[in-house]
């Protein structure tokens, strides 16, 4: 793609926007920024008008003035200024698809997207990748933009995506060496017109594979099973329940002949045995061997915020699962533990139902500690099935979960929902967590 002399107008000033900015102008390429929110309300507004010509507070017919629209992932496709986009045929693309498009050749791409466990799965594979000596990059929804690096240049030799569903609705030509759908569930169901427009969202990953590529799917996922027929590739599948490409049995994770034990990997439950056959399916094209594999699971750091262990306090252990923002993960977070836990849940709702918790809540939650703006929906959906406490504030919650424990129990901050009612990103909530319980300590 040639960027230099070509108008380029980025909606919204967020992560990714701005790095496609800054690649564009370090291409010679012409930039206009629009950005909806006000002035006041953009972090280092003074430099990025030092830096672009831009404007705030909404998007008027200036953006019109380009050759391309790169819109960045929490913007709707159906405001009113891309309907006049659409009209005069300015093409819109994602930060994804630009990145595609200059990448140098030579860098080979690994993209997963799901509902749940794409952060643990590219962070795995991006460290297999470099335990086995590769120059590799981690990029997209995890937190670093795909276009701030120097993916121009010969010297990266593989790409690790993070891929959320709204990243790869504005695809055209951008294709993945592997790609791979850990599972589909229910989620942002506010943004799609229902559950299979999301799904199919999440399968565009696929798009433009041919033979040469490979595509992974979760034979477990029975959502996935629908969509298979948009794959037009090598197809690989892990379970576990089922013994199919790569399997678990026996405590050890089975693979072309090949078994990882996984007692001593750094990240345990059964999702995170999922994430792991995945991300060794993954790498299974490049011949990476055995032992390296192996040494890499064991030296793995776990991310922050997924059940995380934050501390023990007079016998009681509390987890940090910040980032379960939906029922799929809280389901994950309870079938973790080989003993109920008290959890606590709530948050910003996202037109879930929270029902399809409820006969895990019954075996696996000692009590359910609910706090946020989904409290009356929770109640009402989980009342008379599992042993509720409810509690607005964020702070008291934890405080009346403790208070109720006894020595050997676990809390676990397990939300099934965003942290928008109170917090700007789960991040913050699980640091917030954290503080809190440090608190308890003192």
């Amino acid at each position: 793609m040639i960027i230099k002399g070509k108008k380029f107008g980025i909606l919204g000033m967020a992560r990714s926007g701005l790095s496609a900015a800054t690649k564009i102008k370090e291409l010679d390429g012409f930039v206009f920024i629009s950005e909806f929110k006000k002035e006041d309300f953009i972090t280092n507004s003074n430099e990025i008008k030092r830096n672009f010509t831009c404007e705030f507070g909404g998007h008027t017919e200036k953006i019109l003035q380009n050759d391309i629209l790169i819109l960045s992932p929490g913007i709707p496709r159906d405001i009113p200024i891309l309907q006049k986009a659409i009209e005069q045929n300015i093409e819109i693309i994602s930060e994804i698809e630009f990145s595609f498009r200059i990448k140098h050749p030579h860098s080979k791409i690994i993209a997963i997207t799901g509902s749940n466990g794409k952060s643990t799965t590219v962070s795995l594979i991006h460290h297999i990748l470099q335990t086995a000596g590769f120059n590799s990059i981690l990029a997209g929804n995890i937190g670093t933009a795909f276009s701030s690096y120097p993916i121009e240049k010969s010297d990266i030799d593989f790409i690790v995506l993070e891929l959320s569903s709204f990243q790869l609705e504005l695809i055209s030509k951008f294709k993945a060496n592997v790609a791979a759908v850990l599972n589909i569930t229910p989620d942002h169901l506010n943004r799609y017109k229902s559950f299979d427009n999301y799904a199919k969202t999440k399968f565009n990953i696929f798009m433009n594979q041919n033979h040469q590529d490979l595509a992974i799917l979760n034979m477990d996922d029975k959502a996935s099973a629908k969509f298979t027929k948009m794959i037009k590739t090598s197809l690989k599948y892990f379970s576990l329940n089922s013994k199919t490409d790569i399997y678990f049995e026996n405590k050890s994770i089975n693979f072309d002949s090949k078994q990882y034990p996984i007692q001593r990997s750094t990240i345990q439950g059964p999702h995170n045995i999922a994430n792991i056959m995945c991300s060794i399916l993954a790498v299974s094209p490049f011949k990476i061997k055995k032992d390296v594999i192996q040494k890499a699971l064991e030296t793995f750091s776990p991310l922050s915020h997924r059940l995380e262990f934050v501390q023990e306090i007079e016998g009681v252990k509390f987890y940090n699962d910040s980032k379960a923002t939906n029922t799929d993960s809280v389901k994950y977070a309870l079938l973790s533990f080989n003993k109920p836990i008290r959890i606590i849940m709530g948050g910003a709702g996202k037109g879930e139902d929270y029902s399809i918790l409820t006969p895990y809540l019954h075996i696996h939650a000692k009590k359910v500690y609910l706090t946020g703006d989904t409290i009356a929906e929770m109640k009402s959906t989980f009342e008379g099935s599992v042993d509720l406490a409810i509690n607005k504030d964020f702070e008291d919650i934890i405080n009346m979960a403790f208070s109720e424990s006894e020595k050997g129990d676990i809390i676990v901050l397990s939300p099934a929902c965003t942290s928008y009612d109170r917090f700007k990103n789960f991040e913050e909530r699980g640091n917030k967590f954290k503080e809190i319980v440090s608190g308890l300590k003192k």
